[in-house]
């Protein structure tokens, strides 16, 4: 099966293929003529797809890791905006404990996928991790939503409801992560 790309861009005459036809005669209806700028945009977008495929995964994994990483980290110095609705889901630990501890956890996941360390494990914890910041949803729904209405989310519901997009970049990270060699 030939692509665009790999048919012959002069048309040759039925009587004797390979020799090709004048100018003035019509191309053949089984290699349609090429426009120049079409090939050149074919070629072109075959060379980005190229280089895609070798730095959007890694990117992926260093970004979900940034995020990680500085959200954790305002954990940690104590300038998350979200620490009062951190600290609630943990009514048995104390405030600055589960604040901090997730900071430190976060930073954690950040710094390892970041560093391309056990990834699917870390991807599959951080999923877990995201999974349960849901909860907000049916535990404080007043802090999610405005007036009740699940339609209507106020700027903590909408700031969980970005996890969704969070938990697709990890799986698809942990889904093509490169499998450790076996000892």
């Amino acid at each position: 099966m030939t692509t665009l790309l790999d048919r012959p861009t002069v048309a040759t005459s039925p009587a004797s293929p390979g020799a090709p036809v004048s100018p003035a005669a019509p191309a053949s209806p089984a290699a349609p003529a090429r426009f120049a700028p079409v090939t050149a945009l074919l070629r072109l977008e075959a060379q980005v797809l190229a280089v895609l495929r070798v730095v959007a995964l890694p990117a992926l994994r260093v970004a979900l890791g940034l995020v990680y990483l500085v959200f954790g980290g305002l954990k940690v110095v104590g300038l998350t905006p979200v620490g009062d609705l951190v600290s609630s889901m943990v009514p048995f630990v104390p405030a600055d404990v589960a604040v901090v501890g997730m900071g430190v956890v976060e930073v954690a996941v950040g710094a390892a996928l970041i560093a391309g360390v056990l990834v699917p494990w870390i991807a599959a914890g951080a999923v877990a991790h995201l999974l349960g910041t849901f909860l907000v949803f049916l535990v404080h729904p007043d802090v999610a939503f405005t007036g009740g209405n699940p339609l209507a989310l106020t700027l903590e519901g909408e700031f969980i409801a970005k996890n969704v997009v969070l938990i697709a970049g990890l799986l698809v990270v942990a889904a093509f992560s490169t499998p450790r060699k076996k000892h």
